[in-house]
């Protein structure tokens, strides 16, 4: 606390009144929304009374005001839930601010609180509050609605509040070595993840508050912040854009686990959570051909484990270079389809020759099966006046007399017997591999190419509800999955987050990021996040050998505490000891194996002395993170205050599996034990 004696006593009486003020604000919202709730009770008996006399304009006139004053009331409710939230800890900062206006004292909360035409309180994301974020002391400028607005910024100041109490308070420059971040940086990590208002820095701010360009990438090291600086984007869009609610944001999480684990975020910000899914799960709503679509974690397992025999062919599958090929052999596909016959019956008569101009002229603009419909329509409208049973007749008849199957998996299945895929592959596929393509389930690695063809033969539906997309882990979804989202998500736009050290799929890599610039061309802007605020330095230090990075910067201040090397000797004493070492210091540990197997070992060998280590896979949904043992691929986005990453003697990390074993080793803050590894890998 580096204030005097007479500016803290200002400041602690400051928090008393807007205490009293937000209190009083709480009190009368919770009293109106009481009120309108009876009101409501009332207009619904009113209606029912009085339906028979209200004539339909009047009735709509009624319903339409007491609609426009349940929106109100739901402002409302939602507001006094955010002032309740706030109620003990009102601000985290305040700058003092010169203007034309004179000097004003600015103090930034997760909300607003006004009194009259004063404001209280400003909420984090009003355009004044990233002066807080962006600057020293000095000249600054911060864009309002009306233009730039420009001043000069006399001091910057930090709260810990509790319990409506001022626990610490001190004046700080904007410096990432700042003493609240530090503080921040040192306490041990709670269940889920937490908001980071207080501790926003100027290259994360940049990214949250980017409103100008339509799509973003985000390259950000192990421990950048990069899915909080997606959680607070959203916040923060939600309070600038018109008409954007919760329900038209969308968020692909890499696992469910990682959603569980974000899920707390976006309430402590005041806003209700948002979709969320997995590719696997997307893809799913457009697959109803199969029963079931494997997830990427199952996909990627099956590499690690060594359980797929057919790398070389997945790797292709994966490639930028198969979609021309898919591409061409259903334009090829498209061109062969014709009508073998006349469509002939008591009532209808439509020569061959017709329908084959409709198919291959009239409606050639549009997807092949689409045309189908098309032409039933049209028919259907000339000969029987639209008749709907007519019209599904004559669909019926259309296909029959096609030369070509409109079996999507059949299509499908024969893509990789087509001349195109063999020429270009150099191989044939053994039947014994495409009859999987006949089981109930299809892969990962089909079910994107299933998806995509699918899309050149039909309309799946454009989704218009979805304004702001938000992926994470982008570094793990190939190019073709982006052409996807970008079809079918027609009005969203995209904020994309990765980390090409952090790959985990083995049959894919980026180069860079940037790569995606051919997806979105000319409307994204490529961002770079270059430190790491996870990490210990020694941590951070054993990482970049694991993939000769250099550019990696440590913004924790030193723990001394070394990574530690061990060999498996007696493996259920040593880990018994080193939890219960780690556990005097620490609130959350997590063993880290390579595979799901040596997970499931470890938690065989260890649940009965430790009742509350808890065992994450691919089917888990809930999370803990108090003690956990978990494959390394369910580990991404994850953090920890401890971490021992553990692989059997005969299956330590190789040179080829050197990014799953950094993603490994940068889950930890404070400590990591290693066991039955090289310091340098082989």
């Amino acid at each position: 606390m580096n204030l005097s004696d007479e500016e803290f006593q200002k400041e602690k009486h400051h928090l008393e009144l807007t205490t009293k003020l937000l209190r009083e604000q709480i009190s009368t919202l919770a009293q109106d929304l009481y009120d309108n709730e009876e009101k409501q009770q009332e207009f619904k008996k009113f209606i029912w009374d009085t339906r028979a006399d209200l004539d339909p304009t009047e009735m709509k006139t009624i319903m339409s005001n007491n609609d426009q004053e349940i929106d109100n009331l739901e402002m409302k409710a939602k507001y006094y839930k955010k002032l309740y939230q706030i109620q003990n800890s009102p601000y985290f900062a305040k700058i003092v601010f010169e203007s034309d206006e004179g000097i004003n004292d600015i103090y930034i909360g997760l909300t607003y609180l006004t009194k009259g035409t004063d404001n209280i309180i400003y909420d984090w994301r009003a355009p004044i509050s990233s002066i807080f974020y962006d600057y020293e002391s000095g000249d600054v400028q911060y864009e309002a609605p009306g233009g730039i607005i420009k001043g000069y910024l006399h001091n910057k100041r930090q709260f810990t509040i509790e319990d409506a109490k001022i626990k610490r308070v001190f004046d700080s420059k904007l410096n990432v070595q700042d003493e609240l971040l530090q503080e921040v940086l040192a306490n041990k990590t709670d269940e889920y993840m937490k908001n980071i208002v207080n501790t926003i820095q100027s290259e994360q701010n940049a990214i949250i508050r980017n409103v100008k360009d339509k799509n973003l990438i985000v390259q950000g090291i192990a421990g950048s912040g990069k899915t909080s600086v997606a959680l607070h984007r959203i916040a923060f869009l939600l309070y600038k854009i018109k008409n954007l609610t919760s329900d038209k944001v969308l968020i692909f999480a890499p696992n469910r686990v990682f959603s569980e684990y974000i899920s707390n975020v976006l309430p402590e910000l005041g806003e209700e959570n948002t979709k969320e899914t997995t590719f696997s799960d997307f893809l799913e709503t457009y697959i109803t051909e199969y029963k079931d679509v494997e997830s990427f974690t199952s996909f990627i397992e099956r590499y690690y484990k060594n359980e797929e025999v057919y790398t070389d062919l997945i790797k292709f599958k994966q490639s930028n270079e198969i979609i021309p090929i898919i591409e061409k052999y259903i334009e090829k596909y498209t061109k062969k389809a014709r009508f073998t016959s006349d469509i002939l019956n008591h009532d209808l008569y439509i020569e061959k020759d017709k329908l084959n101009y409709y198919l291959t002229e009239r409606y050639s603009s549009i997807p092949l099966f689409e045309r189908i419909d098309e032409i039933a329509t049209k028919i259907a409208d000339m000969e029987f006046k639209g008749n709907k049973t007519r019209q599904k007749q004559i669909k019926k008849w259309l296909k029959e007399r096609l030369n070509i199957s409109i079996d999507i998996k059949e299509i499908y299945k024969n893509f990789y017997k087509s001349e195109d895929f063999i020429i270009t592959y150099k191989k044939l596929i053994p039947d014994s591999y495409l009859n999987k393509l006949d089981d109930k389930k299809i892969s990962f690695e089909d079910a994107c190419l299933f998806v995509y063809m699918k899309s050149l033969l039909m309309f799946l539906g454009n989704d218009y509800t979805i304004e702001q997309t938000i992926i994470d882990e982008a570094q793990d979804y190939n190019i073709l999955q982006y052409i996807l989202l970008k079809k079918i998500l027609k009005k969203s736009k995209f904020t994309i987050l990765g980390d090409i050290n952090q790959t985990i799929n083995p049959y894919y890599q980026y180069k860079t990021l940037e790569d995606l610039k051919i997806v979105f061309k000319d409307s994204v802007n490529y961002i770079e996040l270059n430190k790491t605020y996870r990490s210990s330095p020694e941590i951070i230090e054993h990482a970049n050998k694991i993939l000769d990075l250099n550019l990696v910067s440590a913004i924790r201040r030193d723990t001394h505490i070394p990574v530690e090397f061990k060999s498996e000797t007696n493996l259920h004493d040593q880990l018994i000891e080193d939890i219960n070492k780690l556990s005097k210091d620490n609130k959350s540990i997590a063993i880290i194996t390579k595979t799901d197997v040596e997970t499931i070992k470890i938690y065989k060998l260890l649940k009965r002395d430790l009742n509350d280590l808890v065992l994450i896979s691919n089917n888990s949904k809930a999370f803990s993170r108090k003690l956990v043992t978990l494959p390394s691929y369910m580990a991404k986005g994850l953090e920890f205050d401890a971490t021992i990453v553990y692989t059997e003697k005969d299956n330590k990390y190789t040179r080829k599996e050197r990014y799953l074993y950094y993603v490994s080793c940068t889950r930890s803050q404070h400590h990591l034990i290693i066991y039955n590894q090289n310091k340098d890998i082989d």
